[in-house]
């Protein structure tokens, strides 16, 4: 039986888990980036610009991934909860975003990046990308545990008897009677962390940072795979408005994002630096 509380009462307000999750996972991002900043010799002020565009792309790209690919009404129903935290429908009241996905926050971090790389820290993209899918894959765990914590983007029914088999009862009202689900989010986010240990070795251990893309382009390839195979133990998320050959909108959208981790791996070839340039004072 999973039917936590939202959050923690802090007097007339509520700390929800799922808002508390973003910031650990912000948190740690920015102290795993500034060690990687140490690690390969980067001046500590590009830090907090690629914090803030970060968190401007991660936000905004994911809320408008979400209600773009799974809730386009909201533009004519209630146009300004779209971009605000807010809704007007019945007044104005205070809601969160109660929507993200992690399609958009992708398409919207790869835009700021660019600018991030070629205004601000003036290195190559492929540069930037490699060490912030390492971040990203930490993230995208303590994001996917909020959703936990939420009871949101369940799984699809289960034999009761099973060891994974959980009751998610604050859904009840979305999905009729309460039955064992896969706990879906969990399988996403372990597979994330995995992701994280792997990428982590792989900069440490290895001269692959070296090699500009690579560890970005096997990033996008290991993340959106586990995104596309934890989709078949899903319940659909809103409609479903993109479907081919069985596979959900989750799994249409991230077949693309697979193909270009391989051309990113493939090409990365090219963008080869050595140890020095890398570590090069700035």
């Amino acid at each position: 039986m999973w039917d936590p509380s939202k959050g923690i009462k802090l007097g007339p307000f509520t700390l929800h888990f799922y808002s508390l999750m973003f910031v650990f996972a912000f948190g740690l991002g920015y102290v795993l980036m500034t060690k990687i900043f140490k690690i390969d010799n980067v001046n500590q002020k590009y830090l907090e610009p690629l914090f803030t565009w970060t968190l401007i792309g991660t936000i905004l790209g994911a809320r408008m991934g979400h209600v773009i690919f799974y809730q386009p009404e909201l533009f004519k129903e209630d146009f300004w909860s779209v971009f605000l935290p807010i809704s007007t429908k019945n007044g104005i009241k205070f809601t969160g975003f109660s929507g993200l996905a992690s399609h958009g926050a992708t398409i919207a971090l790869i835009f700021t990046t660019l600018y991030y790389s070629y205004k601000i820290i003036k290195k190559n993209p492929f540069w930037v990308y490699d060490r912030l899918g390492i971040v990203v894959a930490l993230g995208g765990a303590f994001v996917r545990m909020g959703n936990f914590f939420n009871s949101e983007i369940i799984g699809k029914q289960v034999d009761p008897n099973s060891p994974f088999a959980l009751l998610f009862p604050q859904q009840s009202s979305e999905y009729g009677l309460t039955v064992p689900r896969y706990p879906a989010q969990l399988f996403e986010a372990f597979g994330y962390v995995c992701l994280f240990v792997l990428l982590w070795i792989l900069y440490r251990k290895t001269n692959k940072k070296y090699q500009q893309g690579w560890l970005f382009g096997l990033f996008f390839i290991i993340l959106w795979a586990i995104r596309f195979f934890v989709e078949f133990l899903k319940e659909p998320q809103g409609d479903e408005f993109i479907q081919f050959a069985g596979l959900n909108t989750g799994q249409v959208l991230s077949i693309p994002f697979m193909i270009a981790g391989f051309v990113i791996m493939f090409v990365s070839k090219k963008f080869k630096i050595t140890q020095a340039e890398n570590e090069k004072p700035q």
